[in-house]
């Protein structure tokens, strides 16, 4: 198990600390700290908190008026934890770079059966067009990745796990860091005290996120 430091005293770059491992106990204290893993093949894992934090504000998310039209086309569907397996090999298989190992598909496979980690799949017709996947604490969901096959698909699956969430009582979607992708998407970032404060009331809250496994 790695041993956390307070987030508040990570360095520059976010860096909490290294070693540890991925067990289901290890990721649920990460997370209920501020902290998650990220690392490379062959890199020992890093825990890290960065400073700001990038979040989708769930009350403040506006969808755009061309992904709207195209929600109420009925083009697609959604679903819940239908596929898994196919979301996280699907993000493994679009990422640009190497972090989603097939240690760390293990180790959200592991939580995935365990209830804390859930997908949401968008689905045109019975082809997977896009997903995304994420932790459930409390009221935190912190979406892990996502990928889209078919246009549209990851943006589709987000309006759907975003409205879920909504209607679930969740305060906080946590993302970790801003990319161009998710700023395009409405993605804001925070202080990390700002979202350490944030956490620990989503934490509080007894909610649970509802779906299919």
């Amino acid at each position: 198990m790695a041993l956390f430091l307070d987030p508040l005293f990570a360095d520059d770059a976010g860096l909490v600390a290294v070693g540890g491992d991925l067990s289901p106990r290890t990721l649920v204290r990460a997370y209920s700290r501020g902290v998650f893993p990220w690392f490379d093949e062959g890199d020992p894992i890093c825990w890290w908190s960065p400073d700001p934090r990038a979040i989708f504000d769930l009350e403040a998310f506006h969808v755009p008026k061309r992904l709207a039209r195209t929600i109420r086309s009925g083009t697609f569907h959604c679903t819940i934890n239908r596929d898994f397996h196919a979301v996280i090999r699907g993000c493994a298989d679009r990422d640009q770079g190497t972090w989603i190992t097939d240690a760390m598909i293990d180790a959200y496979t592991r939580l995935h059966e365990l209830g804390v980690v859930h997908s949401v799949e968008a689905w045109n017709d019975d082809q997977l067009a896009g997903g995304i996947y994420g932790v459930a604490l409390g009221g935190l969901f912190a979406g892990e990745s996502m990928f889209t096959y078919i246009r549209d698909g990851s943006k589709i699956a987000l309006v759907f796990l975003i409205e879920h969430l909504r209607a679930q009582g969740f305060t906080l979607f946590d993302v970790q860091m801003l990319t161009p992708h998710t700023h395009r998407l409405g993605a804001v970032e925070i202080p990390r005290a700002e979202y350490l404060s944030r956490l620990q009331y989503a934490l509080r809250q007894k909610v649970k996120f509802v779906g299919t496994r």
